[in-house]
């Protein structure tokens, strides 16, 4: 099982380090630059107000239907044209309430055309992730992986053209993001679709009202799961523009939007972890194999990826902020300066938050396949509590500076609970070696880094230097031995899927 794991992660791995760095930083992150900060922060901020009720286009179905095809195989073709049914309902269902709550809000003209085409894309979104998870439950984790970067790579297509082909002789509009946004993703869908109809056999879509409400009554803890997960991950934008006055808010959306895009990049890869290991954790448990060594070799690989990621962050904020967001026309230096520095501070604030999301990616992925969800639920309505409590304390006061820290916070608190539950739950054991390499290890990275700077490198040279120091000392620690790691790659090479 570890070998299946580490060669489809390797694919995966290789797919989207092809494509969705590319497309974070140098599409999504030229949009806003053409665009600015207050109207990129408006569709910030609607596209997390909807996501806040993206719960209700799925009700927990993907992830509950990834891990009962995982155990259930010959149910894929039976719950297909019944759950596809009733997820066309729920995306009616979604859209009404979301324009319903943004009207009694406020939203008017230009916010409700932006949002109805935000809405669009969360339910051909919620379709892709539902068949998805069909191939993913089936193991057809190459399949998957073409389908994880497809929308993607037709979002580089088209807006790369749009923005430097040199046929489009007027400045980007936000609009046009949206709206090939909307286009790759029907793309998407509809390749999906047609892969997966020959496992479907003859379908007829009919709603069955005694299996919808089984299905749901099944999905509802991960339900409530992804709700209180994305409360407390995507609500600082909204509240940034609630809580701060007319630009402002926008403004300092924008600004937190800058960082947490690098963020939602480094997310974009620990995700992967646990796209691959909720089927294989379910097949696990069912089973009845350990799990134990999974997870450890998951964990440490987790931990040194975020630490390495964090503590780049914490250092060279300044530095990679200034490299990807640079002055724009008519902007005085001034203004520069203090943009600059404000979202240095929410970038080096929320990147250290990677380490605890890193770690949820493991531990809660693996109590999610064992059905843990009733503790897994209270932890996260404890994380909302605390994120909403600090948001109302710090945003007025700090602005993006204090949503980020709320953010960081929150992400720890419930990264803590989720370990010591699944240690308990799983019996676990992590010895204090395990956690002393892993000090040394960020002694030996941090000590580097400054070392470097003491001697004014140039600080992509810093960080390339102490990023291979630190690889190396994780290496000599033996919190991953080299040898197993190249016995788990040989191995997984000799095998098929």
């Amino acid at each position: 099982m570890q070998n299946r794991f580490v060669k489809n992660l390797a694919l995966l791995l290789f797919l989207n380090l092809l494509v969705k760095p590319f497309w974070i930083l140098g599409i999504d992150r030229t949009v806003q630059n053409e665009v600015g900060e207050v109207m990129f922060g408006l569709y910030f901020s609607l596209f997390n107000f909807s996501y806040l009720f993206y719960i209700l286009l799925d009700l927990g179905i993907t992830n509950f239907n990834n891990r009962n095809i995982a155990q259930n195989n010959q149910l894929l073709s039976k719950h297909f044209p019944g759950i596809a049914t009733m997820k066309l309902m729920l995306g009616v269902l979604y859209a009404a309430v979301v324009f319903g709550v943004g009207l009694t809000y406020g939203y008017r003209g230009e916010e409700l055309v932006l949002l109805s085409w935000v809405v669009l894309n969360h339910v051909l979104l919620s379709f892709i992730l539902y068949i998805r998870s069909n191939f993913s439950g089936l193991l057809l984790f190459r399949t998957d992986s073409f389908l994880s970067v497809l929308d993607k790579l037709l979002m580089i297509l088209i807006c790369g053209f749009l923005l430097w082909s040199g046929f489009i002789h007027q400045p980007f509009q936000l609009f046009w993001f949206v709206y090939a946004q909307s286009a790759a993703y029907a793309i998407t869908f509809i390749v999906a679709f047609i892969l997966l109809l020959p496992r479907l056999g003859t379908i007829r879509f009919s709603f069955n009202w005694p299996f919808s409400v089984m299905i749901i009554r099944r999905s509802l803890p991960f339900a409530l799961l992804v709700l209180l997960m994305s409360f407390y991950s995507r609500i600082e934008p909204v509240l940034l523009t609630w809580l701060l006055p007319g630009e402002t808010g926008l403004h300092q959306s924008g600004i937190y939007a800058q960082s947490f895009r690098l963020l939602d990049a480094g997310n974009n890869i620990a995700l992967l972890f646990s796209v691959l290991l909720l089927p294989l954790f379910a097949s696990l448990i069912k089973m009845k194999e350990p799990v134990d060594g999974l997870v450890k070799v998951c964990f440490t690989l987790m931990l040194l990826m975020s630490v390495l990621v964090s503590a780049v962050s914490w250092f060279f904020s300044r530095e990679i902020i200034e490299l990807l967001y640079g002055i724009r026309d008519g902007e005085i230096i001034a203004d520069y300066q203090t943009r600059v520095d404000e979202a240095s501070v929410v970038f080096s604030l929320l990147m250290s938050s990677f380490i605890a999301i890193s770690s949820t990616y493991v531990f809660g992925t693996l109590l999610t396949a064992n059905g843990s969800l009733k503790n897994l639920n209270f932890i996260a309505a404890s994380g909302v509590v605390l994120n909403l409590s600090l948001n109302l304390l710090l945003i007025p006061e700090w602005t993006a500076a204090g949503a980020a820290v709320a953010s960081l916070s929150a992400q720890f608190y419930t990264a803590v609970m989720q370990f010591i539950l699944a240690r308990k739950t799983f019996g676990l054991n992590f010895r204090a070696r395990f956690w002393l390499s892993f000090l040394a290890y960020i002694i030996v990275l941090i000590s580097f880094m400054s070392v470097f700077s003491a001697f004014n490198l140039h600080w992509i040279l810093n960080i390339l230097l102490s990023s291979t120091v630190g690889i190396l000392s994780a290496i000599f620690l033996k919190i991953i031995p080299y040898q197993s790691i190249v016995a788990l790659f040989r191995k997984a090479a000799e095998t098929r899927d």
